[in-house]
């Protein structure tokens, strides 16, 4: 009987830190941006490039209960740019109208921490879209709110540093999704990320080279044959293949009825029982939506025909003008901020914006180009 009433030696309660945190929630958020950037730059990407599909979400789980988030979790594809997150979560927000039923994501702090993590240096741009650094602390401020549910990746930066040999194989789980399904008794449902970890295929990881990008705040560095082109044009260093990106939501998976005991009574190694079956029940869930959905990864029917049904799009469709347009966009928002903006972009556009923004051609020069990329980077790291 004692040791049944025994607390927990690994558990410590931050609700009420959590209470005291909740600035964390709007402290950069700017829904307005957020609507507008994905409007006028993410769609083009997921609409033109990724053609984004998303499979059985008009089966939406209901909250347990209507004050608590849902979790939903979901898999990263390895040594690739987290595109794959991005277009997840734009294409949530838009989905579901940026209301209860669309996902705040927590991310890896790592992405945020540096500006080169951020898409084209444009310096925190993942908190202004909704994305909180993912700690402890934030995760439980999170689950006080019920503005949004939440999107999680539980591997975590292993999971985007896993070379291509271990594709669709989860890396080890964090514990703290556990944890908060089961204190505040919320459903964690998986959804499935498909061919994404074609983004940047037959990529390799390779500890010491991680090591090393790790000093400047670069979760991982690619083995691979594109990399080679990296220094020759600094965008390559964001690039992506037109992986076909198919998003299917999963069962839901009620982790808090895995056990009968409250968190704070729960050991670390039933703990860690509870997280190995969550994520073998995620990967059997995986393994069912690749067979299903991964046997053409690129799709390159669907790919050119789109390309030459948008080709009034082009640069902005292509992984080489997303520069221009990150930097377009961001130049027009901070002039006008308008949530109703709409970029006039055409195919001449590309010099115009070139001429006001000549920064951008660090991007497209060959070696000397990353010495401006590298000190901007570096500056911004210790600012932080």
């Amino acid at each position: 009987m004692k040791e049944a009433i025994q607390k927990s030696n690994w558990y410590k309660d931050l609700s009420e830190e959590a209470r005291n945190n909740k600035e964390i929630i709007h402290e950069h958020f700017d829904l307005g941006f957020t609507k507008s950037v994905i409007r006028n730059v993410i769609n083009y990407l997921s609409k033109y490039y990724f053609r984004a599909c998303f499979i059985d979400f008009e089966k939406m789980p209901k909250r347990n209960n209507p004050g608590v988030p849902l979790i939903f979790a979901s898999n990263h594809s390895g040594m690739a740019f987290p595109w794959d997150g991005i277009i997840l979560a734009a294409g949530l927000y838009e989905l579901f109208d940026y209301g209860q039923e669309s996902m705040r994501p927590l991310a890896s702090p790592m992405l945020s921490e540096s500006v080169l993590m951020n898409p084209y240096l444009h310096e925190n741009l993942w908190k202004i879209v909704g994305s909180v650094d993912a700690s402890f602390l934030n995760f439980e401020t999170m689950m006080l709110q019920n503005e949004h549910n939440l999107l999680i990746y539980p591997e975590g930066v292993p999971g985007i540093g896993k070379g291509f040999n271990k594709r669709y194989q989860f890396q080890r789980f964090s514990s703290s999704f556990i944890t908060m399904s089961i204190k505040y008794k919320t459903d964690v449902v998986p959804i499935l990320t498909v061919n994404a970890e074609y983004i940047n295929p037959y990529a390799y990881r390779a500890k010491w080279l991680n090591d090393l990008v790790n000093k400047i705040g670069v979760p991982f560095f690619p083995v691979a044959l594109i990399s080679l082109l990296i220094p020759f044009q600094p965008w390559i260093f964001y690039m992506a293949f037109p992986a076909k990106l198919t998003y299917v939501l999963g069962e839901p998976i009620r982790v808090f009825e895995m056990t009968d005991k409250p968190i704070d009574e729960i050991s670390m190694e039933e703990l860690v029982a509870i997280k190995d079956k969550v994520q073998q029940n995620m990967q059997h869930q995986l393994n069912a939506a690749v067979k299903k959905y991964g046997k053409n990864p690129f799709d390159l029917k669907t790919f050119f025909s789109t390309t030459f049904r948008n080709l009034d799009k082009i640069p902005y469709s292509m992984p080489f003008g997303w520069p221009l347009l990150f930097e377009h966009f961001n130049k027009v928002w901070k002039k006008k901020k308008e949530v109703d903006l709409k970029l006039n972009l055409g195919w001449f556009s590309s010099i115009r914006i070139l001429v006001k923004s000549p920064k951008l051609l660090f991007f497209y020069l060959p070696i000397l180009g990353w010495i401006p990329i590298l000190i901007r980077g570096l500056r911004k790291k210790k600012e932080n």
